[in-house]
């Protein structure tokens, strides 16, 4: 199997054009194998990300670039989602939600995404911005739902 993503998405830094980005993964995700819950708890990652880098790393500007790209993870099966952008780059060890016991809206987006998907990398990239890379197996998501 080819590396290349085999869906990519150039978007504006809109919050408006989450809602279809969600549309777009759950049937991505649905077609690999995933169950309509497990598909939604990956596109509420991805939403959640996505605002996070329009909220915190584009400090709410609306014209900035993110590109997504999904891939079908083959072994073990899955769901492979890249983030890229150009925001401002941050230390990848330093992005974490905040404390749990802080009672308050808000602030839980890195928690959601770390607890819904498999695997989660923040990576600086080379020609600047961060990336985010968020994996989701097939295996785990049945296992999440027998429970």
């Amino acid at each position: 199997m080819s590396d290349l993503p085999e869906l990519s998405v150039q978007m504006l830094s809109r919050t408006s054009l989450l809602a279809p980005l969600r549309c777009m993964v759950v049937a991505f995700a649905e077609r690999i194998g995933f169950d309509e819950t497990a598909s939604g708890h990956i596109a509420l990652a991805l939403d959640e990300a996505l605002a996070n880098v329009i909220r915190h790393g584009y400090g709410g500007r609306d014209d900035c670039r993110i590109w997504v790209h999904l891939r079908h993870l083959e072994e073990p099966e899955g769901l492979s989602i890249v983030v890229d952008d150009m925001a401002r780059q941050v230390e990848p060890e330093s992005i974490r939600g905040r404390d749990l016991d802080d009672v308050r809206p808000g602030g839980l987006g890195v928690h959601l995404i770390r607890s819904t998907m498999d695997a989660v990398r923040f990576e600086k990239r080379s020609e600047g911005g961060m990336r985010l890379i968020l994996e989701k197996r097939l295996r785990s998501a049945a296992v999440e739902h027998a429970a």
